[in-house]
């Protein structure tokens, strides 16, 4: 021992066996853990023939809708599909859309089930929540494609455009919608033609940017091209989505 170490002070600098023990076991448990989530990530996914890239995924959500506005019903075998998406999902697209009765995005698209990941909120904005649920189809799930999803005649538009030509706040908690869609009425009162539809046409636009330049998840995917962020527009009448460039 060297003059003037105690051996109490020793003890306090030198690693018990103890304390070495449960390092390694907690460095081996750890190592085992990551093995585990590596396999289950390496699985093969429930739909393979979702892993597609966002270009081939685009062009299959739209051919999805012609086949609705056409009136072309799908044969799903729901009984053999949700025993296959019990434990995991990879859906081809995400959908932010509004609430709205009249649009639901499964039967826009002619999509079965574990096909397309859905937000649905009236006004088709993204706020934390739906930003958040986006950043999970993306990270977790590797959608490749976003769809923001407008329709004509709809309601939060129009009471959004009411309250700030009446300069009066809505009831409730309605307020928050028009808040948050008040950007999209108030720029499209620059521009001539159909304030309604140049509203809901920037809605998207106004949402599509925001996606597209969210971080760290949502824009790092943009920018890398493995996600592609686009905005449509549902006609009630027809049933046809078209896409917004």
């Amino acid at each position: 021992m060297h003059a003037g170490h105690s051996p109490t002070y020793l003890t306090k600098i030198a690693p018990s066996r103890r304390s070495l023990l449960l390092f390694t076991i907690s460095s081996v448990c750890l190592r085992l853990g990551n093995n585990i989530v590596d396999a289950k990530e390496a699985k093969t996914p429930p739909k393979p023939d979702n892993l597609i890239s966002p270009e081939a995924a685009l062009k299959r959500l739209m051919e999805g809708n012609d086949r609705y506005v056409q009136g072309v019903s799908r044969s799903d075998d729901f009984k053999r599909e949700r025993p296959i998406l019990v434990d995991g999902q990879n859906p081809y697209a995400a959908v932010l859309s509004c609430a709205d009765s009249r649009v639901a995005p499964e039967l826009v698209f002619g999509s079965g089930l574990g096909d397309l990941f859905v937000c649905r909120l009236a006004g088709n904005f993204a706020n934390d929540d739906t930003l958040a649920s986006m950043e999970y189809a993306v990270a977790a799930l590797n959608t490749p494609l976003i769809l923001v999803l407008g329709h004509d005649h709809c309601g939060a538009i129009e009471a959004t455009i009411k309250s700030i030509h009446d300069d009066k706040p809505p009831p409730g908690h309605i307020s928050s919608l028009v808040a948050a869609l008040a950007p999209a009425a108030k720029a499209s009162r620059q521009q001539t033609g159909d304030t309604f539809a140049e509203t809901t046409r920037q809605n998207v636009i106004n949402n599509v940017n925001k996606l597209k330049s969210t971080g760290p998840i949502l824009n790092a995917a943009v920018e890398q091209n493995r996600l592609k962020v686009v905005g449509g527009l549902y006609r009630l009448d027809t049933g046809r989505v078209d896409l917004l460039s």
